[in-house]
């Protein structure tokens, strides 16, 4: 596959994003959700609505 700079680029920002916080997903989300608030935008809450329970074998191919 042919290299793309753009992509490369957007691995290198992500990759050098996530070693600020030593790859801690919890600190990740905690940056994000403190930039939302300092810009003025909804902050997401922090605990997820529970999933719906579904039965994969109802839905047969």
């Amino acid at each position: 596959m042919k290299a793309n700079p753009i992509i490369d680029e957007i691995h290198n920002t992500r990759r050098e994003y996530a070693e600020r916080f030593g790859n801690d997903l919890h600190a990740i989300c905690e940056d994000a959700r403190q930039k939302q608030g300092r810009q003025g935008r909804r902050v997401v809450p922090a605990s997820p609505k529970p999933a719906e329970h579904q039965d994969i074998h109802d839905h047969a191919a």
